[in-house]
């Protein structure tokens, strides 16, 4: 039988913070078996579908300045 991790012990496998891992499951880009109100996660599915987002992750563009602002020298 594969490994089945909790949500708390998958984000500490994996590094990141619970919510965020909530978040990703809740809308379908991490795979996992909900069990009554828990979460659990196959580690190795998790990892994989991290691999996946990584690949076509964009950082936020930093915020322009306002218009009229006086920029710094």
């Amino acid at each position: 039988m594969p490994e089945v991790l909790n949500l708390y012990e998958q984000a500490e496998r994996s590094g990141v913070n619970p919510d965020w891992l909530r978040g990703l499951a809740r809308a379908g880009k991490v795979p996992y078996l909900p069990a009554g109100s828990r979460m659990l996660f196959n580690p190795v599915a998790v990892t994989a579908a991290l691999a996946e987002l990584a690949k076509t992750y964009q950082p936020p563009r930093a915020k322009r300045q306002r218009e009229g602002a006086h920029a710094s020298a």
